[in-house]
């Protein structure tokens, strides 16, 4: 990890767009902000420009705060356009499956390692990850600068030993994470249906001990539902709800395949929403009910999914077609309406993986996690028009000027200031031609 280092920097006369502490997104043209070491400490058109190590010029930027990715499985960029164009159920048995059996530490780290620079030069600074040889994902998340939530992918099929070895693998990752400020662990039984009772009553159990989250991909596809059904004689959340495994600390991926009774049940219980659309159009799993979610006061956040079924990890790119597919979806074009979006990807993010204390908006003593959105762009032109409709509608990864992280320069101009591009993708071409062959 190469980072240069930079205690005091001000951000000088950019359009500050954020949500508010009540949710509102404001705009506030020629503004400054001064960090402070890792925090937000200023914000005003009136800042003093003395002791400072390092000054950005805002002129002709959007300074916003940066994405907040809530279901994602880095390592598998590595796996990117492998088994397209397939239903999930043959996509996971046929082809993903097979190949993670053959995954070890250093492809994992190296996998995790590709996707974080994606994610920098895109805006995203904070992912929720869930997947294997998940302290070889903390190790990049730590090499890289950003923030991760990072989960053990627990599988176990009704298998009591494996159950055991699972749990053991989460307990490790927990202790992994304690005490690293910019990693958080939580427990990631990987579905109703993949996951036996015990293991699930087990993570519950644990995430009460630890005060972790819970991360679980719950009725992505209607095959889910009907195998739920079959076994359960339930629905997947009043199965959860009958065990005792929902609260507020669940994310819950995907929700795709919702009964209006199972809507009242994640609402009852505070359940976060993840919404991939991406991925759920590619393996056509379906399209979640969001609006239906918002107005029952949900909180909804976006994933990407892995690039695996999406096929990148573009925010900006997402929270359009999230946006488009929730209006077609719904013939109302005022549906998932572009502040509506912003929240997704901001605010709404942080709260799902409880970090809004930090993360999510530009307030003073939040962490500085920001990102500067180059405006002289084609796409982004006139800038005389709705610049939050230009972020949803019209942006893309590539407008991301500058992206910071707890305080951190990542990228600057464009240009990496961590990590070496083209060593991590000519590493990551390099592995994933060995992986094919084993």
């Amino acid at each position: 990890m190469i980072i240069i280092e930079t205690k005091n920097i001000l951000i000088n006369n950019g359009t500050l767009i954020s949500p508010d502490s009540d949710g509102t997104i404001k705009t506030i043209k020629n503004t400054s902000i001064l960090i402070e070491n890792d925090r937000i400490t200023e914000i005003s058109n009136k800042i003093s420009k003395n002791s400072l190590d390092k000054i950005i010029d805002g002129e002709n930027k959007i300074i916003m705060p940066s994405i907040v990715n809530t279901h994602t499985h880095t390592s598998m960029s590595l796996f990117r356009g492998l088994g397209d164009d397939l239903e999930l159920d043959s996509w996971l048995n046929d082809y993903i499956w097979p190949i993670e059996s053959k995954l070890d530490s250093n492809i994992v780290y190296h996998g995790a390692l590709l996707s974080h620079i994606e994610m920098i030069k895109s805006g995203t600074t904070t992912f929720n990850d869930m997947y294997f040889f998940m302290e070889d994902v903390g190790d990049a998340t730590i090499d890289s600068g950003i923030r991760g939530c990072l989960s053990y992918g627990m599988i176990d099929f009704e298998d009591e030993e494996k159950r055991k070895s699972e749990i053991k693998n989460s307990l490790k990752l927990l202790n992994y994470c304690k005490g690293k400020d910019r990693l958080k662990g939580f427990l990631g039984p990987h579905s109703p249906i993949t996951a036996s009772e015990k293991l699930l009553l087990e993570s519950r159990k644990i995430a009460n001990k630890y005060d972790a989250k819970l991360h679980i991909h719950i009725n992505e596809t209607k095959k889910e539902v009907h195998d739920t059904l079959n076994t359960k004689n339930m629905r997947s959340f009043q199965y959860l709800e009958d065990i005792g495994f929902l609260g507020d600390d669940v994310i819950a991926a995907h929700c795709v395949w919702l009964s209006d009774e199972e809507i009242d049940i994640i609402g009852e219980y505070d359940v976060k929403v993840s919404y991939n659309p991406s991925s759920n159009m590619k393996l056509s799993s379906g399209i979640a009910p969001i609006d239906k979610l918002i107005k029952k006061g949900i909180s909804v956040s976006l994933g990407s999914d892995g690039s695996a079924s999406n096929n990148n990890l573009d925010m900006f790119e997402e929270i359009k077609i999230g946006s488009l597919l929730q209006k077609v979806h719904t013939s109302n074009p005022k549906v998932l309406n572009a502040d509506e979006s912003f929240k997704l990807i901001t605010i709404n993010g942080a709260k799902a993986l409880g970090l809004d204390n930090e993360i999510g908006s530009i307030e003073i003593g939040k962490k500085a996690d920001i990102v500067l959105i180059d405006t002289l762009s084609p796409n982004l032109t006139p800038n005389t028009n709705s610049l939050i409709s230009h972020l949803i509608y019209s942006g893309n990864g590539s407008n991301v000027n500058t992206t910071i992280c707890n305080g951190e320069i990542l990228m600057e101009n464009r240009e990496l200031k961590i990590l070496n591009e083209r060593d991590t993708i000519e590493k990551a071409n390099d592995i994933t031609q060995e992986l094919k062959s084993r």
